[in-house]
């Protein structure tokens, strides 16, 4: 039993993934957040505690499993470097192609311009999530650089923020009526930006 009760919260939780994702934080009513995750009020409250929680642990599961997705694509090519621009192309192809459902690698990104200030607690956890992808790409940069697939003077930090900070514009950039194969090709230069770290 409690087994088959910890994979139903992780369906749940998946479910409220693709919820905040399509519609929201703010536009995610409670009726809404009840049907998505075919659960009652009590069961809701008495599971996550309110709508709140319910979003923090739906990062939690999204940051997890998209740090699982990280480490097979890592895995699954042969060089770092490769592996690093796999996972760039992963990210914006859904975000370009709008006929594609939501993506959820750029849910982070949504949340982080939709979430007020206000919301101390929620803006702070998006941004820890934001951190930990940061941290990804930076100790995925060291490994390549330990290899030998980068040069040895590259700050690894500097261009993990630099790669993070493009796929955040890239994300928002998406948004506007832009034909899919210009999002297309501004990934390309995106991805393109790690073959400058090189060696010679």
């Amino acid at each position: 039993m409690p087994r088959a009760a910890c994979f139903d919260r992780q369906v749940a939780l998946e479910r409220a993934v693709e919820l905040f994702w399509s519609r929201g934080y703010y536009a995610s009513s409670m009726k809404h957040i009840e049907q998505a995750l075919d659960m009652r009020p009590g069961s809701l409250y008495a599971t996550f505690g309110s709508k709140s929680g319910l979003f923090i642990e739906a990062l939690d599961a999204y940051v997890a499993r998209t740090g699982e997705n990280f480490r097979l694509t890592l895995e699954g090519t042969p060089s770092i470097v490769d592996g690093l621009k796999g996972y760039l192309r992963a990210f914006v192809r859904p975000c370009a192609d709008k006929t594609q459902t939501p993506a959820q690698a750029c849910m982070l990104v949504k949340s982080l311009l939709e979430i007020n200030p206000e919301d101390a607690e929620l803006l702070a956890k998006v941004d820890a999530v934001l951190n930990l992808v940061e941290q990804r790409i930076c100790k995925a940069l060291e490994q390549a650089q330990a290899a030998a697939e980068i040069r040895p003077d590259v700050d690894c930090s500097r261009l993990a923020r630099l790669l993070q900070a493009q796929m955040i514009g890239l994300r928002v950039f998406a948004e506007r009526n832009i034909p899919d194969a210009q999002i297309e090709a501004l990934a390309d230069d995106m991805v393109n930006t790690i073959d400058a770290y090189r060696h010679a």
